[in-house]
């Protein structure tokens, strides 16, 4: 038997500091989903007080701010952007989407509108950059960020609920395809869904992954809305 004063000392717990409160926070939604997060527990994965934790973050919306401003790190861009304004945004729509896709919890953040920080700035800077070589004007980048922007986020909502597992959906695929199906082919029955109903019924042949194509549509709108106005002003 082991004595009490030969027994080996527990390792030290590292010491308590605000980027290891928000890395056991991200840790934690990553592995159990955004509602799993909270002081009390984040506290209890680090083996501290709650009260301790307030002393380092006033509240649960400073936390989900710091957590969706560290993570938004991985949508940088190390290297310096191409020249292309295209392959610009193409490189940081990757990875924003790839962000989403290791942290599938940022898309609950979208609507809670938490504050901004200095990654998620950075990030915004590398797509005016982008948007910059172009030459357009200052209403124009803005616009043009705005509509990349709308297309991102709709994007990876959907790919985010169609990636949720049964637990975060709360029902199975083969649930909800029992409870749709008969309520939909009655509807598809009744002739009112001509264009939809021989989709849904024979299915559609061929679907990929249609992120870039679908981002290529948006871009070349851009470019090509761009081009008619230049034409029309002469240049």
């Amino acid at each position: 038997m082991t004595s009490p004063w030969s027994k080996p000392a527990p390792p030290r717990r590292p010491a308590l500091t605000r980027e290891v409160i928000v890395a056991a926070a991200i840790a934690l939604a990553d592995a159990e989903g955004l509602d799993a997060v909270s002081i009390r527990r984040v506290a209890a994965e680090l083996g501290a007080r709650t009260m301790t934790l307030y002393s380092y973050i006033e509240r649960k919306e400073d936390l989900l701010a710091l957590m969706a401003d560290e993570i938004a790190a991985e949508a940088h861009a190390d290297e310096p952007l191409p020249d292309d304004w295209r392959e610009a945004l193409l490189l940081l729509a990757r990875l924003e989407r790839d962000l989403v896709r290791r942290h599938p919890w940022r898309v609950d953040l979208i609507s809670q509108r938490v504050a901004v920080g200095p990654n998620g700035l950075r990030h915004v800077e590398q797509k005016l950059a982008a948007i910059g070589r172009l030459g357009v004007d200052r209403l124009t980048a803005w616009r043009i960020l705005a509509a990349f922007n709308d297309y991102m986020t709709g994007f990876v909502i959907r790919e985010a609920l169609e990636r949720a597992t049964p637990r975060e959906a709360g029902i199975s695929e083969a649930e909800r395809a029992a409870l749709a199906e008969p309520h939909v082919r009655e509807l598809i029955a009744g002739g009112e869904f001509p264009l939809l109903g021989p989709m849904i019924e024979q299915g559609v042949q061929g679907v990929d992954d249609n992120f870039e194509r679908g981002l290529g549509w948006v871009l070349d709108g851009i470019e090509a809305h761009l081009r008619g106005r230049a034409s029309s002003d002469g240049r």
